[in-house]
């Protein structure tokens, strides 16, 4: 168990540093001990080719990272360990072990082999989630196809954008969610093959249930080279169309250690990653690295819900649990009652992704998780792992992105490159190398250029570090507000207004000011109970002037009903600001229901 928070202020290096109580950590009280102890030393003497000695190779330095995933497992003692465990949303579930996945996914890379599919050729995946889904995407990998998730709710656009620019020449969908594809499937000249699961599967396509039905459970996991691309994704951007950040099998070295040590994953555990597979930490932390370590994993269909949520932790036991601070608001907001109607003592780790987590998420996880912290993780699609995160071991202090993985070298830079000091504001930037970092933007190499230089890799992230390390974020580079000559992060603004018992989300923007340059706007959604009021927003203006400078507070508020944010949590204050000072609005396509 992790102890009450002990009261240990900040070094007040800068105004941008969050001032907050550090949870303080014995790892030998922990309920397991950690995978990783003695991070410091660590970072002297770990490598990377340490990492490759934990995943399985082929003959000739070939790998498989799909074969690391399921078969290693199915061939050997966790051949009857449960894999998935896979709840509808429904009330329905259900049970597949590394073997029965073994062999469900050898039947689909032989549904490919049979269709024609060649080695390399991408594969979309537009399904909501499903073991057929998992079942899919794994099995393309094995096979040497190049698998791309879609999220179940996009549009025809979004849809066609994808699969043009990537060529896709096969897309796995269902009798509903096909009508989307049949859209814009004039504009796909490539897409040889429409794969429908269930029932409703017209002649020219193929259906998935017989194929299965028919096809052998046998099939070797292709051997491919390291730098092959096994998944890509694409992001979208302010301008322009989505990109597709394309990542290597080699990458399950990465994945495989992440999910070892950051997440902590024990072979007891039963583990919960609640992304969607159309988000990259669906793809690395629920499905490659966690089955790469031979970990239950939990899937749950359906859409958010809180109730829903809590029983599945409760029927699960679910212990280790990964998710999005956009849920972790959702669940505060639905205040503390509900947590304690269910039995959540199975859980013993806790993790974020998607944004900074705010400090107050931390403090309510200790509260309401018997003095269990959320620990916020820091990574992006075009790195393909976890690069900077609070680790089970050391202490935490709330609204930090913790500190680098071993192997990982990250700074703070000016533009030319030059590493600054602690508490100055900077490029977050890391040493390019790693082995899960993206091996190309699909047919743009000029836009994956754009993200090196100076020796470094440009995260596009703005942060700055304090005296003991710790990696704190200030905002995309371009959200950066600059109000009469001060820079304020949004985030630190943001992170002030949710410790407001009246503001449940908030989002922040740079308005334009003629005497002040900018001033800070907030967009609120109020926590339920609340009602909108000058002497509200009022109340809300001085709270923040009282936690941060007085500069950095909002000067106007909107309330809203809800914040544009993508799938994956993020807040999109590049939409706050352009509907503000009706500006294009870029691509949207990853923008939530």
């Amino acid at each position: 168990m992790i102890p009450e928070p002990d009261v240990d202020m900040m070094a007040d290096e800068s105004s941008e540093l969050i001032h907050t109580q550090i949870v303080k950590k014995d790892p030998s009280k922990l309920r397991l001990k950690p995978n990783l102890l003695g991070y410091e030393d660590l970072r002297t003497t770990f490598r990377w080719s340490d990492a490759e000695k934990m995943v399985d190779w082929f003959p000739g330095g070939k790998i498989n990272a799909a074969y690391n995933a399921v078969d290693r497992h199915a061939l050997g003692k966790r051949k009857d360990k449960v894999a998935l465990i896979y709840d509808d949303g429904e009330g329905n579930f259900s049970k597949l072990t590394f073997d029965q996945l073994y062999r469900q996914t050898n039947k689909f890379a032989n549904v490919l082999k049979k269709i024609g599919v060649k080695r390399q050729d991408r594969v979309f995946f537009f399904l909501s989630r499903s073991p057929a889904l998992y079942i899919g995407f794994l099995g393309a990998i094995k096979y040497g196809a190049i698998a791309s998730p879609m999220f179940p709710a996009f549009g025809p656009d979004g849809i066609k954008d994808r699969m043009l620019d990537s060529g896709a020449v096969a897309i796995v969908t269902d009798g509903e969610l096909k009508k989307r594809v049949y859209e814009v499937v004039k504009d796909l000249p490539e897409l040889k093959h429409i794969i429908v699961t269930g029932k409703e599967v017209a002649q020219n396509e193929v259906s998935l249930d017989t194929e299965m039905a028919e096809a052998s459970d046998q099939f070797e996991a292709t051997h491919m080279d390291p730098e092959e691309f096994s998944y890509m994704l694409y992001t979208s951007g302010t301008t322009g169309k989505p990109k597709g950040v394309v990542h290597a099998h080699k990458d399950i070295v990465q994945m495989h250690l992440s999910t070892y040590w950051v997440l902590d994953v024990h072979e007891e555990d039963v583990y919960w990653c609640t992304a969607d597979l159309g988000w990259v930490t669906g793809v690395v932390y629920g499905v490659l690295g966690p089955w790469s370590n031979g970990v239950t994993q939990v899937g749950l269909g359906g859409r958010f819900d809180p109730e829903r949520w809590y029983k599945t932790i409760q029927s699960y036991k679910v212990s280790v649990w990964y998710t999005a601070p956009t849920a972790v608001r959702m669940l505060m907001a639905k205040g503390d009652d509900l947590p304690n109607k269910y039995d959540l003592s199975s859980l013993r780790a806790l993790y974020s992704v998607g944004e900074p987590l705010n400090p107050e998420g931390v403090k309510w996880a200790l509260d309401v998780f018997d003095s269990k912290p959320f620990h916020d993780t820091w990574w992006q699609t075009e790195t393909g792992s976890i690069l900077i995160t609070n680790f089970p071991e050391m202490d935490i202090k709330p609204g930090s992105m913790g500190k680098p993985l071993p192997g990982i070298e990250a700074a703070i830079v000016d533009e030319n490159g030059k590493p600054l000091g602690q508490g100055e504001e900077g490029h977050l930037c890391i040493r390019p190398g790693w082995p899960a970092m993206m091996r190309q933007i699909w047919k743009n190499p000029a836009k994956y250029n754009e993200y090196f230089r100076n020796g470094w890799y440009y995260t596009g992230d703005t942060a700055q570090t304090d005296e003991d390390g710790y990696f704190w974020y200030v905002g995309r580079a371009d959200d950066v507000i600059k109000t009469a000559g001060e820079r304020v992060g949004p985030f630190e603004v943001e992170s002030a207004l949710i410790e407001h018992p009246a503001v449940a989300e908030a989002g922040v923007i740079g308005k334009p000011d003629e005497i002040r340059g900018n001033i800070i706007k907030a967009f609120i959604v109020l926590t339920p109970g609340y009602t909108e009021s000058d002497a509200l927003k009022t109340d809300i203006q001085k709270f923040v002037k009282s936690k941060l400078a007085g500069h950095a507070y909002p000067r106007e508020i909107d309330v809203v009903k809800n914040l544009p944010k993508t799938r994956s949590g993020k807040i999109m204050r590049r939409l706050l600001r352009a509907r503000e000072l009706g500006l294009p609005i870029g691509d949207t396509s990853t923008l939530e229901d």
